[in-house]
């Protein structure tokens, strides 16, 4: 039951911070949406250790986990253009389909850089 609680709190914090922050956005009128710029500043705010994992690692493993129900509404949504998947459908699927694939890529690669990184430090400290 504390950790549901614990959870939950964490979601309406990273809710909060996510919503001041397109508030931030909003009121300088900057182009770049504040969601993008909350993710930006939460990396560098847990890497200076500003934020330590543990105060949001339970609610944004639960966000992580149920990212999918976050898809369910653009889906539905798409329903309501059916002229412009049928005479756009093959553009946009090739955008799709390329674009998924630079971002697993792209992911990829990073990852492996991480993960060489990691392994230097370790082989430091031992």
């Amino acid at each position: 039951m504390l950790k549901i609680l614990k959870g939950c709190l964490q979601v309406l914090a990273l809710f909060l911070f996510a919503d001041a922050l397109n508030a931030l956005t909003t009121a300088l009128n900057i182009k770049i949406p504040g969601s993008i710029i909350g993710l930006i500043l939460l990396f560098i705010l847990l890497q200076t250790k500003v934020v330590k994992l543990s105060w949001i690692e339970t609610g944004g493993s639960f966000l992580l986990a149920e990212l999918l129900l976050f898809f369910i509404p653009s889906a539905v949504g798409m329903m309501q253009y059916q002229h412009l998947l049928m005479d756009n459908g093959l553009k946009i699927l090739v955008i799709i389909i390329s674009s998924s694939l630079i971002v697993m890529i792209g992911s990829g690669l990073l990852a492996e850089q991480i993960g060489k990184l990691v392994k230097r430090k370790e082989e430091k400290q031992v």
